[in-house]
């Protein structure tokens, strides 16, 4: 028998605060990829619009050159552009999403915004298998960031 007090949203929490900032900053996006993971598909497209809507030039451009990748014409980098061809992405829409919450969220790492902020915002929506499979990735960070990456 397994005893658990703290919830998997709890245990990323506590372990946020216990490790260093680019492991913060690795856990972080751990929690947005595994949040637009649990994005029902109808929602995806109305979360990357948001996404994009807060993104800087750089960032457009960034992200235009992974389209491009994806052999759909040539890149546009604005959100017109971008959001018109999201449909066709197929099943490259969530890693589009991942991306483009990533930028954001360095966005929201460089004004200060605080981890928490972003935690608290991402996740009460994951389902509780989603949470518990991240909760081990948290804890992986932890141990990575405790001994060191290059152990």
């Amino acid at each position: 028998m397994v005893l658990c007090f703290i919830t998997p949203q709890d245990t990323i929490r506590v372990i946020a605060e216990s490790i260093g900032r680019d492991a913060r900053r690795r856990l972080v996006g751990a929690v947005v990829a595994a949040w637009v993971d649990d994005i029902p598909e109808p929602e995806l497209g109305e979360h990357y619009a948001k996404a994009v809507a807060g993104l800087d030039e750089a960032d457009l451009h960034t992200l235009a050159d992974w389209y491009s990748s994806l052999a759909l014409g040539p890149p546009i980098a604005n959100s017109a552009f971008l959001l018109a061809a999201f449909p066709r992405l197929g099943s490259s829409r969530r890693e589009a999403l991942k991306i483009a919450a990533g930028f954001r969220g360095e966005q929201a790492f460089d004004a200060g915004v605080t981890e928490e902020r972003a935690l608290d915002a991402v996740l009460g929506h994951l389902s509780r298998a989603r949470a518990e499979a991240l909760a081990r990735t948290c804890i992986e960070i932890y141990v990575e960031d405790r001994i060191g990456g290059d152990n």
